[in-house]
């Protein structure tokens, strides 16, 4: 997976734009509670599926940057710490169906995991059905995404749950 982002951002000075094909960059994060007891997912909108959060980078050349964004837009929390010092906890390539006026295209998603401050309100917006906390327990019987559960195994490596 690191190749082919590797190769994308190689080959199209415009990666980190939507407008980017066959695919373009985007990030996104893992979110434990502070107590790291628990997980963040959101059930997407447009994808009816529970996945973690992130988006597009829509020109930002720092992942990062774009995985807090989005872990504040899409959660309406405020309060998070980049574990790991900024360190990728994964990378992913995934397709995107087409839809409306948008073809089939891919998602270079470089990801992190993120500590949310305690005692934070969750907030669901426009892009969501659903954002709410999993127990470690639960996500391998709600979740169904290979590469979603890939990162909740490497999170509690990294936490050492």
């Amino acid at each position: 997976m690191a190749g082919r982002i590797r190769a994308l951002v190689e080959a199209h000075e415009d990666c980190f734009l939507r407008t980017c094909m066959p695919g373009h960059i985007t990030a996104s994060c893992w979110i434990v509670s502070a107590d790291h007891e628990k997980s963040l997912l959101t059930h997407h909108r447009k994808l009816g599926r529970w996945l973690q959060l992130g988006g597009h980078a829509d020109g930002e050349t720092d992942a990062a940057t774009v995985a807090l964004t989005e872990a504040r837009e899409e959660s309406g929390m405020t309060e998070f710490t980049v574990f790991g010092d900024g360190m990728t906890l994964d990378v992913d390539v995934h397709d995107i169906p087409a839809r409306k006026d948008e073809p089939a295209h891919e998602h270079h998603d470089v990801r992190f995991l993120l500590v949310a401050g305690p005692d934070q309100d969750i907030v669901v917006s426009e892009e969501s059905h659903d954002v709410r906390w999993f127990g470690w327990d639960e996500i391998e019987r709600t979740v169904h995404e290979e590469s979603t559960v890939r990162m909740a195994r490497r999170a509690r490596e990294w936490l050492e749950i």
